[in-house]
């Protein structure tokens, strides 16, 4: 097959499909686009000049396949050129003069549609794929060599944006996946957002910086803010006013080189005509301002997940939104960073509610704090918009209608926007009339702590969005991605990412089909019906359930074995008996047990067929982190049995059988770790590398090293013998972690298993955890050194972990 052509027969497939769908031009603005119109037209007024933009685009290109940075023109066009919205316009180029001339003609409204435009034409005319370098990168083979770029339909193609907007980013992800980034990371990413069509991301790196200037007018010196300041790893909930000072205290090297960071992010996201999201005044405020202003309104908050309510680092002091004070720091804090940074794009950041419940539940109380908290952004900037996380009306019962509305309503309409941020599973605008008529934006949340689950919704996805927008009365006014963290399940939010372009519904069917041959660049039938499995089992999760990895390997239950206990469940799994095993006890709530909602039986066939297309498809890298994962899912998934079946043995007393399965399990996790190691995409080396790189000097690397070490294990305090209430929140599949951690762990608790047997006494499970916390401390503690590179072959060891793991029939119950 002639490599320069391989996906021209499919990809006529697909563009009858999407010509169908997404290639008219389509008026869709919603009611709530009218109601921040104005902020609109500010922003584009503001926006950078076009030879600008166009200079940035052409950087990105140049970045991306700098051998065809001749072949493609680009340029920015005027939103009546686009039928009056932004939008993106293919053209196949007059005419060829030759090699190096230009071939396609990529046009836009802002950089970043010109570089949305660019990945639409590279996806769907060449049959590439773009995804972050640690799920297997760009899959870039594909495209024709120079003058044989595939020309498109005559008069050229042209996609509008159906809302204006394309979010990105958690108020967490700067800590659980963004905590060690250099600008060349960055400028990866910020690359990566453009040709997604992502024009609305945070930007929250540097902030500490502008909080020392801030607060140093208010007499409250650089020691104050020592114990206000989380450490790098856990600034997320520093500034969320969750913590303060664990992990800490910041040097002054970390706020001056974050600055510096953060002011390189701006002006790259400006110049792609990105409309950047700064942050705003919450209300957290050091201890030491209620020394300072004896009178005001602070007030100490409860414990947040401290084992012991240690005040060193929980209850937190929270500025109350009607004392002015709050408004002359909120009108200083955004004063001070139209200071430093030159501009903004007029639209900030604030949750100042998200796991602070206000004292009264009085409508109009709750309506003088919105007002307040908004009229400190607008003291700052006269234009500025409120954007809020709705994640609070998700999960806190003291936001009843009458108390939602007094929030929304405590801004004039179009100057507060709410991020539905958990809207593909439990979706807060149809429940609410449209947030009560206040524009929102439909975000997919999809990812907690940046654990490695593969999970998805993708029919949510693929039509959650375009319900929402053309609904009765809808004031959505954009698309989000807010995950907690990244670099995971690429195939989700390469469809979230289309959803910011897609006018109908998309058929993830036919979707599916192509997206691997775009993704392993070829199509390859077996592997179109491994997709197809997965895409109507783990991909086709509707149990409404949060998706918190909770596998055994990664979060081991700190539980005494005979809270588990074994009985008969006898019902049928698509149409199959089941046979008994072990469950958890119904009043049992120390053990969180693992999400399932797919049938592990199909799953495993799926496996089958990735193994069975090893040696076509082993040369791309996308593959072999597919393959990776995808055993990992598996094995992890059987783990999961396995240790079941190790606590029926025990409470059967049967200490052969505990000592032969832990063993197996132990095995198992080491086995684990090999296969982890074939991609970069599952090394623990990159975390702790990247974290000590920033540093400036040992007593530094120590402290970020540790930072890093904690975040993913212990997450918050411990005693001696009592865990951190986040234990494992932040677990991670990488390799080094599972054969230094995880592995040591699990065999500690084995170990008093056995023990409990042979001397027949019950589970001491306080030396259990005194021995596991101690195994922590020492570990977040370690210098230990990990392979920043992959080693070993993916295909090999998933053959051989399936030959030894699960070839047996009986291998799962279901």
């Amino acid at each position: 097959m002639d490599m320069n052509f391989p996906l021209l027969p499919a990809i006529s497939l697909l563009l009858l499909v999407f010509f169908s769908t997404v290639l008219s031009v389509a008026q869709s603005s919603t009611i709530g686009v009218g109601y921040i119109s104005r902020l609109l037209e500010i922003q584009e007024r503001e926006r950078a000049p076009p030879s600008v933009q166009v200079a940035a685009a052409y950087g990105v290109l140049n970045r991306l396949i700098p051998s065809h940075s001749f072949a493609f023109q680009l340029r920015i066009v005027s939103k009546e050129q686009c039928g009056g919205e932004s939008c993106f316009i293919i053209e196949n180029y007059p005419f060829v003069t030759g090699s190096g001339a230009p071939e396609i003609v990529i046009s836009g409204v802002t950089g970043v549609e010109i570089l949305a435009g660019l990945h639409w034409y590279l996806k769907y005319w060449c049959g590439s794929h773009i995804s972050w370098d640690k799920t297997g990168g760009a899959q870039l083979d594909s495209i024709p060599k120079l003058g044989f770029l595939p020309r498109v339909r005559h008069g050229g193609v042209l996609v509008q944006r159906p809302v204006p907007w394309n979010y990105y980013q958690n108020a967490v992800t700067s800590s659980y996946t963004f905590a060690w980034w250099d600008w060349k990371r960055w400028e990866k990413e910020i690359d990566w957002m453009a040709l997604q069509g992502i024009n609305l991301p945070l930007a929250f790196t540097g902030q500490e910086a502008i909080w020392q200037k801030v607060f140093k007018k208010y007499n409250i010196s650089n020691v104050n803010l020592d114990d206000f300041f989380g450490g790098p790893a856990f600034l997320a909930w520093s500034r969320m006013g969750n913590l303060h000072r664990w992990g800490g205290p910041l040097p002054q090297s970390w706020f001056d080189q974050q600055l510096i960071l953060q002011k390189k992010i701006l002006t790259r996201m400006y110049q792609l005509g990105m409309n950047p999201v700064l942050p705003a005044f919450s209300g957290n405020v050091p201890a030491a301002l209620k020394n300072i202003f004896p009178s005001a309104k602070i007030a100490r908050l409860g414990n947040w997940f401290s084992v012991k309510t240690d005040h060193r680092w929980c209850c937190t002091y929270l500025l109350d939104a009607t004392d002015p004070l709050f408004i002359e720091i909120g009108s200083a804090f955004i004063e001070e960073q139209l200071k430093e940074y030159g501009s903004s794009s007029h639209i900030y950041n604030c949750d100042t509610f998200d796991e602070n419940t206000p004292p009264l539940d009085d409508p109009e109380y709750i309506s003088a704090l919105g007002a307040a908290v908004f009229k400190g952004m607008q003291n700052g900037d006269r234009d500025a918009v409120w954007l809020m996380q709705g994640w609070l009306f998700s999960y806190d019962p003291f936001w009843r209608p009458p108390q939602m509305k007094a929030l929304l309503h405590s801004v004039p309409v179009g100057r507060l926007v709410v991020l539905d941020l958990f809207a593909e599973v439990k979706p807060i605008w149809s429940a609410s009339n449209q947030f009560y008529g206040v524009p929102y934006i439909w975000c997919m949340l999809h990812n907690f702590a940046g654990n490695l689950e593969m999970y998805g919704i993708l029919d949510s996805v693929a039509s959650g969005p375009v319900e929402a927008r053309t609904s009765e009365n809808s004031t959505m006014v954009g698309v989000g991605m807010s995950m907690e963290g990244i670099e995971q399940n690429p195939i989700v939010y390469d469809l979230m990412s289309e959803m910011a372009f897609q006018h109908k519904k998309v058929d993830v069917k036919v979707w599916i089909d192509l997206y691997s041959t775009r993704r392993y660049g070829q199509s390859v039938p077996l592997i179109q019906d491994a997709w197809i499995i997965l895409y109507h089992t783990i991909y086709n999760c509707t149990d409404g359930a949060y998706d918190k990895n909770r596998d055994v390997i990664v979060a081991f239950p700190d539980i005494d074995p005979f809270s588990i206990s074994v009985r008969k469940n006898r019902h049928h799994y698509n149409g199959k008996p089941v046979s008994r095993r072990a469950v958890l006890k119904e009043n049992s709530n120390s053990y969180d047990h693992p999400h399932i909602w797919y049938s592990t039986s199909e799953v495993l066939h799926a496996l089958e067929l990735f193994i069975l297309c090893g040696e076509e498809l082993s040369g791309s890298s996308t593959y072999r982190y597919d393959l990776v994962d995808l055993t990992r899912q598996v094995l992890a998934k059987y783990a999961n049995e396995l240790f079941l079946k190790i606590i029926e043995s025990y409470r059967s007393g049967d200490g052969y059988e505990v000592a032969n399965r832990s063993q197996k399990f132990l095995d198992l996790v080491e086995d684990m770790d090999i296969l982890l190691g074939c991609h970069e995409g599952f090394l623990l080396g990159p975390w702790l590398e990247s974290a000590k790189q920033l540093a400036q000097d040992e007593e530094q690397e120590r402290q970020f090293e540790w930072n890093a070490r904690t975040q993913i294990t212990m997450w918050f305090d411990n005693t001696e013998d009592e865990a951190s209430l986040l234990r494992d929140y932040g677990n991670k599949y990488w390799s080094g972690l599972l054969r230094d951690y995880y592995g040591p762990r699990a065999a500690i608790y084995f170990k008093y298993l056995i023990k409990s047997l042979e001397n027949g006494h019950g589970f001491a499970l306080n030396d259990w955890r005194r021995e596991w916390i101690k195994l922590t401390n020492d570990w977040q503690n370690s210098r230990k050194k990990f392979a920043v590179t992959s080693n070993g072959n993916a295909v090999t060891i998933a053959k051989w972990l399936y030959s030894k793991y699960l070839r047996s029939p009986d291998t799962y119950d279901h």
